[in-house]
């Protein structure tokens, strides 16, 4: 929300600005204007990587706003649910037992269902967290009380963390 921060807004701002400097120069012939809208692109692509980036460690988050978040409980069980649900499965191949193979599917399939049922969670409280911050920032900053606005500003960086991760996990498991 201030100007340090890395922003996806900013990023499409300062791309589209970009691109009208750069159809500038390639108007005018202005080389200046060239090589200053492919820096000012270059900037722009590193600001969008940015607002999206979210290191993790376990079941928490941080991001590079300072944001931190931790993970819907679901998200850790239902990972923890596909490794036993898989190591029975192994176990149920290697020794001949399909009972304990099918149960290891099972608890594989149902622990995929409860990691996504909190990455929806995490994804959903994300943004509506981040929009009560960004109006609650908006109207302390209308009514003067810097220290809610502070408040409002932390409670939209931790809540982008939280949508950034879901979105995160989501999107490798829709790339494996």
């Amino acid at each position: 929300m201030s100007d340090k921060d890395s922003s996806t807004a900013k990023s499409y701002l300062d791309s589209a600005i970009a691109q009208g400097q750069s159809a500038l120069g390639s108007l005018t012939g202005s080389t200046g204007d060239k090589t200053e809208a492919a820096a000012r692109k270059e900037q722009a692509a590193a600001e969008k990587e940015s607002s999206h980036s979210v290191g993790k460690l376990g079941p928490l988050n941080v991001s590079p706003s300072g944001g931190v978040s931790t993970d819907d409980p679901n998200r850790s069980e239902g990972s923890w649910n596909q490794t036993v649900g898989s190591a029975k499965e192994s176990i149920g191949s290697l020794i001949g037992s399909e009972s304990l193979k099918k149960e290891g599917s099972q608890q594989n399939a149902e622990g995929k269902g409860q990691e996504a049922q909190g990455q929806l969670s995490d994804f959903g409280s994300g943004v509506q967290d981040r929009v009560k911050g960004t109006v609650g920032g908006i109207a302390a900053s209308i009514t003067g009380d810097r220290e809610k606005e502070e408040e409002m500003r932390m409670k939209h960086d931790d809540a982008k963390t939280k949508q950034r991760s879901a979105e995160a996990d989501i999107q490798k498991q829709a790339e494996a």
